[in-house]
């Protein structure tokens, strides 16, 4: 078996363009190997393409597109230049290794020094929207002071990427380099997928997202791409295979304001609960919309909107009629219209009562988590509030969309989601990727949020019985679609 593990080179500790700190003897000895070793790495990375192309394909789904990308321990810039960076930065302790760098990729930026060096840290200016990191977790002499000193390039909404070989592929690695079979590279930490999430923690980062991929690194005619996109994925066996990424953002922040807010409510058919939408919904914040976007009723709903707007001078009301079908393009076309910093949907038949909107912003705004989903499958719900098969339906759904998304969720399917308005745009700008998939409107948020490797949080709320009309959900038809929507998230968040 022909196994590397290491896409680039792995640097991230010296000097070179611009005078550092003195290396250490282990430094000293990660940089002349790797000089040694940058005229030869081409044939290594040709030797395991099918590990590195799979490796890269991951990082591209985890960077979004048009980021800002700056990558520690760079090696020829390679990786850098597949993600498409907006801007990208390299830094990598090889001068060699930099050097082939810039020859290969004129239009990123490379700088040669040691990457727990704060004084070459410095030289790089500005912030990142990723902070990448391949394998050169494994070369830091302080794991912990480097993360630490790369909160200098972050911004609230940086994400940092680590990704390393599992421990359990250790005796594989070790043999396959002694037969000349991968590239050298030196005594390496001892890591498991656990002890970055941890030092992550300690050094001020809060891991949001784990994964591992490749249970067999190579092609096998085929037969490794197929184990590894059927059965390395599943629960059980994904924590054998080569290759863990870790996600992490900065540790949140007390807001130094409070944000402005726009309640959607989606409506159809629910005149008997608009007005009650707007009297019990608490003031919960200073700068407060409420948009409601009515969707083709037969009961003179949307009349009463515009008789509601009216009636309450005194909040922001706006009424809008949604251009298409289903709640999915409701709260599209009401999202599109809103003003508010945070977006809060409130299905108007008020299941979810309106008293508790005050929670999920407080979930946001505080920073907690940056993607708010309610759960209704927690406290105990009013006797008619959901059936017993839908029950089921979605405690199984729950389950299984916690798998695919590497995020705990105890109900889906709650209407009630919360998130900044400009995450919402970066979900529209990269909706391409899914495509126009979801008639609830709840997935293509859900798995957007999940493909921002954003902060997933859940708010349980007290489910009620609805005082007006009839559900809306058809058990069996609207079944049959979750069951395509499980298909489809199998097929785009882990079969590639």
């Amino acid at each position: 078996m022909t196994i590397e593990n290491r896409e680039d080179t792995v640097a991230g500790t010296s000097s070179g363009d611009g005078g550092a700190g003195a290396l250490s003897p282990r430094q000293e000895s990660v940089r002349t190997l790797f000089d040694r070793l940058a005229a030869e790495r081409d044939r290594w990375v040709e030797r395991n393409s099918a590990f590195h192309e799979a490796d890269r394909a991951y990082l591209r789904f985890l960077v979004p597109e048009n980021a800002s990308v700056l990558e520690v321990g760079c090696g020829t810039g390679d990786t850098l230049a597949f993600l498409q960076p907006s801007r990208g930065v390299g830094i990598d302790l090889s001068p060699a290794m930099v050097e082939r760098a810039r020859q290969r990729h004129p239009g990123l930026e490379f700088h040669t020094g040691n990457a727990e060096d704060p004084a070459v840290l410095a030289g790089v200016a500005g912030t990142f929207d990723v902070i990448l990191l391949s394998d050169t977790i494994g070369f830091l002499d302080d794991i912990e002071e480097t993360l630490r000193h790369l909160h200098r390039f972050a911004t609230p909404r940086t994400r940092i990427i680590v990704s390393y070989h599992s421990r359990l592929w250790e005796p594989v690695l070790g043999l396959a380099e002694k037969l000349g079979l991968k590239m050298p590279q030196g005594q390496l930490n001892w890591l498991s997928s656990t002890d970055i999430a941890g030092l992550l923690t300690l050094a001020g980062w809060q891991p949001v997202k784990r994964e591992w991929r490749q249970l067999v690194p190579r092609r096998l005619l085929g037969l490794g791409t197929l184990i590894n996109r059927s059965i390395a994925p599943l629960p059980g066996v994904r924590k054998l295979c080569l290759r863990n990424y870790v996600v992490a953002r900065p540790a949140p922040r007390a807001p130094e304001k409070q944000p402005s807010c726009t309640v959607l409510i989606p409506c159809r058919n629910e005149r008997g609960n608009i007005e009650n939408a707007i009297r019990r919904l608490p003031r919960f914040c200073p700068d407060l919309e409420v948009v409601y976007v009515e969707g083709n009723s037969q009961d003179n709903t949307y009349e009463e909107c515009l008789r509601v707007q009216a009636a309450h001078p005194d909040w922001d009301i706006k009424v809008m009629k949604q251009p298409g079908k289903g709640k999915g393009d409701a709260v599209r076309a009401g999202f599109a219209a809103a003003r508010g910093d945070i977006l809060i949907i409130l299905d108007a038949d008020l299941t979810v009562p309106p008293e508790s909107l005050p929670k999920f912003y407080r979930a946001i705004a505080s920073g907690q988590g940056e993607f708010i989903n309610g759960t209704r499958l927690v406290y105990p719900m009013d006797d008619q509030a959901m059936r017993f098969l839908n029950w089921i339906a979605n405690r199984a759904f729950a389950r299984i969309f916690s798998f695919l998304l590497n995020t705990r969720f105890t109900d889906t399917l709650c209407g009630t989601k919360v998130l900044w308005k400009s995450d919402y745009d970066q979900i529209v700008a990269n909706r391409h990727y899914f495509g126009d998939f979801d008639p609830f409107g709840d997935f293509d948020l859900i798995f957007g949020a999940s493909k921002l490797n954003l902060e997933i949080v859940e708010v349980p709320i007290r489910y009620a019985d609805r005082t007006y009309g009839e559900t809306q959900i058809s058990r069996f038809t609207h079944g049959w679609l979750l069951l395509r929507m499980v298909l489809f998230a199998w097929k785009k968040l882990k079969a590639f």
